[in-house]
């Protein structure tokens, strides 16, 4: 199914586009362009409206040394080792395997998310940490990025407004949604 999203203005490079939207078809942008033109040409579309500025999302460039360095609790384990991420002797304690790398990797993931990034690059040389990033559609080869929105590239891209990030785009899916 299509979505049209509606921000309150399109962001693209270096351009302000108020009225503009974005057609996403499965994993791709479909068409870039006014809000009244793209609702009439595609009245199947589902329309998702947001508010604040819809631009090509952040790629994160050095994120394997906070993913393959630093634990990212669960929240079951909040009482115990608090809500940030753990790093040093804290980390060494806890006698970290593959399994919990792998599960702290994808919090890790959503708390980037929820600032607006959905692209990272990196060598990363933990299985589980690999693993998690390549399975979270966020992963781009080292050089790569992405600056602007175009028919016929993958759609990812956020929402921000004047409290951060509002939505999160990767592949088509929304991977963030701030409440």
């Amino acid at each position: 199914m299509a979505t049209l999203h509606v921000p309150d203005e399109l962001v693209n490079g270096c351009f302000h586009f108020p009225g503009q939207a974005v057609l996403v078809e499965g994993r791709l942008i479909a068409a870039l362009g006014p809000y009244e033109e793209l609702a009439a040409a595609h009245p199947e579309a589902r329309v998702r409206r947001w508010p604040g500025q819809l631009a090509p999302g952040i790629c994160e460039h050095d994120v394997q040394e906070l993913l393959e360095h630093s634990y990212f609790p669960d929240p079951r384990e909040a009482g115990e080792l608090g809500t940030e991420p753990l790093t040093g002797d804290a980390l060494d304690a806890l006698g970290m395997d593959e399994a919990r790398w792998g599960a702290s990797a994808r919090r890790g993931l959503q708390r980037l998310m929820a600032r607006g990034i959905v692209e990272v690059c990196g060598e990363f040389t933990r299985p589980a940490v690999r693993d998690a990033v390549q399975r979270s559609g966020m992963y781009s080869p080292p050089g790569h990025g992405r600056r602007y929105l175009e028919p016929g590239g993958e759609a990812r891209f956020a929402v921000w407004d004047g409290d951060g990030c509002v939505v999160a785009v990767v592949g088509g899916t929304i991977v963030f949604r701030r409440r």
